[in-house]
């Protein structure tokens, strides 16, 4: 008998199901305490997919859902102020959503395009669910925390796999998610990487600055070598708006210019023969593949003001429209996937949302501008707008449209206006103890404490 399958080693597989299980238990009376901690643990689940990462009773286990519900619950009992800040990107969200329902309606495929609408309905439920939970300084710095951290464990793992394997074919994220696949895996880690670098600049520790550097270069490295082009062209546009808008562009030139060879040069010839491809798509099967299903989409569009609602790239709905009935493709576009879902107006929606937001983030960038105790959020609106660029970048050749990840980046700029500027409010809530939380935290106060006093009496000594 193999190891694998002995009652003992079952026994040391389902210690994760436990493990899981337990912190699910144990974060339930947090959310009757505060709110936001639901939402903090929804952004988790949902993000990371830890279920997937378990063998047993807890993989196929609704913990979002519960974890949804009582966090719904918490709110409707909570004292805390419950404001939904009707900033740009907020109204625009709306609508779009609206006009997503609208869609699932007068759908050429209604029972599809319920499926889809209710999982996107769920995701934005809860995105405005944070939007009104979040109310001070402290839970804005918590979710960016939670949402870079989330991913961050897939960029770990990603990149070690791309380490040990000398290229990233055959990378995988969590089953039965948005990130199942390269290609989808390697949007998020693009999308993710600027927020981790947000990280660096907020932790003191020398150790664990560099642990956050080696998540947010392992990140990268798991990004590029995943053999996704879309993914390389949204790191390329991302490291040119850091030049752009980098107060030392000879510096950050210079550096550009030596680590990205030698990360090209690392990489496998399979990985240089893909990425040569983008020059030659008339020659890719895939890349015209593609390029049918955008006709597909300007097609549907054209047809119907209000597209063909959720779900309708279907073998059904290629043999009415597109060019080529007989090459099936999913849209490979955010763009094209919502013009052939929700029409022209649908896709001027999606398109404003991005636009506000970016001028949302350059708000908040003014107003913490000169404000020296305000510099972590100025880095974290402008990892923010970094972050939108690798996501419209990469997502152009992705099915990613309403994938959670880049409305949980637009919601940090909303709640970055509400806390900071639109009701700003002292931070004064009384913090949840955690034993072993506040164990470290106390002991990390006490060394620098010991340590500022050994530099007080080595600068005057007696």
């Amino acid at each position: 008998m193999h190891a694998a399958s002995s009652p003992f080693s079952r026994d040391c597989r389902n210690v994760r199901d436990l493990i899981l299980f337990a912190a699910f238990l144990a974060v339930i009376p947090f959310i009757f305490k505060r709110p936001v901690v639901g939402t903090l643990a929804y952004a988790l689940v949902s993000l990371m997919n830890p279920h997937r990462l378990t063998y047993g009773f807890a993989t196929f286990f609704p913990f979002a859902m519960y974890l949804c519900i009582a966090t719904l619950l918490a709110l409707l009992i909570s004292r805390e102020k419950k404001k939904l800040p009707m900033s740009p990107p907020v109204v625009v969200l709306l609508l779009f959503f609206a006009w997503y329902t609208i869609g699932a309606v007068l759908a050429q495929d209604p029972a599809a395009a319920w499926l889809d609408w209710d999982r996107v309905s769920k995701i934005m439920l809860m995105i405005f669910v944070t939007m009104m939970t979040v109310r001070t300084v402290s839970d804005v710095k918590l979710l960016a925390l939670t949402v870079a951290l989330s991913l961050g464990f897939w960029g770990v793992k990603s990149g070690i796999f791309v380490l040990v394997s000398g290229g990233g074919q055959g990378l995988k994220g969590p089953s039965s998610s948005f990130i199942g696949d390269n290609n989808t895996l390697a949007l998020a880690l693009v999308t993710i990487t600027p927020l981790i670098a947000y990280l660096i600049t907020q932790v003191d520790s020398k150790w664990l600055k560099r642990g956050v550097m080696g998540i947010a270069a392992l990140t990268a490295l798991a990004a590029i070598g995943s053999y996704s082009r879309g993914a390389l062209l949204g790191a390329c546009a991302m490291g040119f708006f850091l030049w752009l808008k980098s107060n030392q562009k000879f510096k950050t030139g210079l550096a550009i210019a030596v680590v990205v060879p030698l990360v090209l040069m690392s990489m496998p010839p399979e990985w240089t023969g893909r990425m040569q491809t983008i020059e030659t798509y008339e020659e890719d099967a895939s890349a015209t593949g593609r390029i049918n299903s955008w006709m597909f989409a300007v097609n549907v569009a054209n047809a119907f003001p209000q597209g063909g609602g959720p779900n309708v790239f279907s073998p059904h709905m290629f043999m009415l429209y597109a060019p080529n009935p007989d090459r099936f493709y999913d849209a490979h576009s955010i763009y094209f996937q919502v013009l052939g879902e929700l029409g022209y107006f649908g896709l001027a929606l999606f398109l404003t949302l991005f636009a506000v937001s970016w001028r949302l983030g350059s708000k908040v960038i003014r107003f913490c501008r000169g404000q020296e105790e305000l510099g972590w959020a100025l880095m974290l609106a402008r990892m923010c707008q970094v972050s939108i660029i690798g996501y419209m970048v990469a997502g152009a050749f992705l099915t990613m449209a309403y994938y959670d990840l880049i409305y949980y980046v637009i919601t940090i700029l909303v709640v970055l206006d509400k806390v900071l500027i639109r009701y700003p409010q002292p931070d004064n809530t009384p913090p949840m103890r955690i034993g072993l939380v506040e164990w470290y935290r106390k002991r990390i106060q006490s060394k620098a404490a010991a340590t500022a006093q050994r530099k007080a009496r080595s600068a005057f000594p007696r």
